[in-house]
C-alpha cells in the first residue's frame, strides 16, 4: 500500500504571512497538509513548559503547536528557518533558529523539514528552499516545484486581494483556499464612527488566543479596524519612507511600514500597537513609532502581551483609548458643525443685506 504524502504545519508565526502560498504548494505536489489546531491555553502551557521563561509568546506558542502534531502522530513537520527575505533583510534570532530549538525542546517520533530560505546568500533563494521542503517525500523534479510555486502564488494572491478589500482573515483564507475570490461590500460609514490602525505582526493579532480575540472586542466598541493586511507593498513602502526608517527586520513593512501609512492618513483617529513581551525587533520598532507619531499628533496606544497578559485588564485600557478617541471625534465634529452654521448665519446676514439695498 502507498503511504500517503503528509506535511505538519503549525498553526503560529510564518502560517499568518505563508500558509495560502504553503497550501497551493503543498496540495499541487499531492502532500496533504496536517494543521495544529487554534491555539488553546493547552497550547501556551504545554509551549511554555519547554522554553526558558524569557522566551517571547509567539514562540512559546509555536512550540505547544508543535508538540500537538507530534501528539497526533505527524511524521514530517514543517519547521522553516527564515533566515532574510531580501538581500540584508533579516529575521529575528529565534525565528531563524527554530529548528534548532524545536530539535533540542520536543522529544517523539518525528522528522523536522528545515528547509532555509536566506535571500541575503546565494543559492538560497526561493526554489531551493522549496526543494528541500519536498525532498524528503521524493520529489525532486525542478518543473513540477516550479509548478508548484505558481499554484502558491494564485492562492496567496487570492488571499491577499481578498484581505485588502476587507474580508476578515478566516473569511479570505478559506475562500482562497477553495480558489474563490470574493470581494466584500463597501459599507457607509457614520461620521460618528472612528476609525483605529491596528499596528503587530499577523501572528500578534490574528491568533485569538495571543490577542484575546482583539478585532471582535473593537468591532463591538463600534470601531472600524485596519490593518497591515488591507495594504498593497507600494502603501507598506511609502509608509517606511514617512517615517525615514532604513528596514532591516524581516517584518518591518507589518510594523513600521503599517504605522508610517496610517499616521499619515487623516481617516484614522489612533493607532494602537500590540506587541510580544521581550521581542527586542519590536521594542525598536515601537519607540520609533511613538515618537513620529507625536509629530503627527495622532493618539497611540501600546499593549504588549505574554502568557500573564490578564483580559480584564486588556479590555479596560481598550476601552479608555477608544472612549477617548469617541470624545475627540464628538468635540472635532461640533466644531466643524459650529463652523458652519457661522458659516450659513454669515451668508443669510449677506444676502439680507443685498435684499435690503435693492430695497
Amino acid at each position: 500500500m502507498k503511504q500517503k504524502k503528509q506535511i505538519g504545519i503549525a498553526r503560529a508565526l510564518s502560517y499568518y504571512n505563508y500558509f495560502p502560498y504553503y497550501w497551493g504548494f503543498f496540495n499541487h505536489l499531492g502532500i496533504e497538509i496536517v494543521l495544529s489546531a487554534p491555539t488553546t491555553k493547552k497550547t501556551l502551557s504545554q509551549g511554555s513548559s519547554l522554553v526558558v521563561t524569557e522566551t517571547c509568546l509567539p514562540i512559546k506558542i509555536y512550540v505547544g503547536h508543535i508538540v500537538e502534531l507530534v501528539n497526533k502522530g505527524i511524521k514530517k513537520i514543517f519547521v522553516p528557518s527564515i533566515q532574510s527575505i531580501a538581500p540584508k533583510i533579516y529575521n529575528c534570532s529565534k525565528i531563524r533558529g527554530l529548528p534548532d530549538l524545536i530539535r533540542n525542546v520536543v522529544k517523539g517520533d518525528f522528522e523536522i523539514i528545515e528547509a532555509t530560505l536566506d535571500k541575503s546568500e546565494k543559492n538560497l533563494g526561493l526554489y531551493e528552499f522549496l526543494k528541500q521542503a519536498v525532498k524528503p517525500f521524493g520529489i525532486t523534479n525542478e518543473k513540477l516545484i516550479k509548478e508548484a510555486s505558481r499554484a502558491g502564488f494564485v492562492v496567496q494572491n487570492n488571499f491577499r486581494v481578498m484581505m485588502q478589500q476587507g474580508l476578515s482573515f478566516e473569511e479570505a483564507l478559506k475562500n482562497a483556499m477553495e480558489g474563490k475570490v470574493v470581494i466584500a461590500p463597501k459599507s457607509e460609514d457614520s461620521q460618528g464612527v472612528i476609525h483605529i490602525a491596528l499596528v503587530a505582526h499577523g501572528y500578534n493579532i490574528y491568533d485569538k488566543k495571543a490577542c484575546m480575540d482583539i478585532f471582535k472586542k473593537l468591532k463591538n466598541m463600534g470601531v472600524v479596524v485596519h490593518s497591515a493586511y488591507q495594504l498593497t507593498d507600494g502603501e507598506l513602502q511609502s509608509g517606511i519612507c514617512a517615517l525615514d526608517t532604513t528596514p532591516y527586520w524581516a517584518n518591518q513593512m507589518e510594523v513600521t511600514g503599517c504605522a508610517g501609512h496610517y499616521l499619515k492618513d487623516n481617516k484614522i483617529d489612533g493607532i494602537i500597537t500590540i506587541t510580544a513581551f521581550g521581542c527586542g525587533p519590536d521594542s525598536l520598532m515601537i519607540e520609533d513609532i511613538k515618537r513620529k507619531a507625536k509629530n503627527f499628533q495622532k493618539p497611540l496606544l501600546n499593549l504588549s502581551i505574554d502568557e500573564h497578559t490578564g483580559e480584564a485588564g486588556f479590555v479596560t485600557r481598550l476601552e479608555a483609548f477608544c472612549d477617548m478617541l469617541f470624545r475627540n471625534k464628538r468635540v472635532k465634529l461640533s466644531t466643524q458643525l459650529d463652523g458652519e452654521i457661522q458659516e450659513n448665519t454669515k451668508t443669510l446676514s449677506e444676502i439680507t443685506n443685498v435684499m435690503s439695498l435693492g430695497k
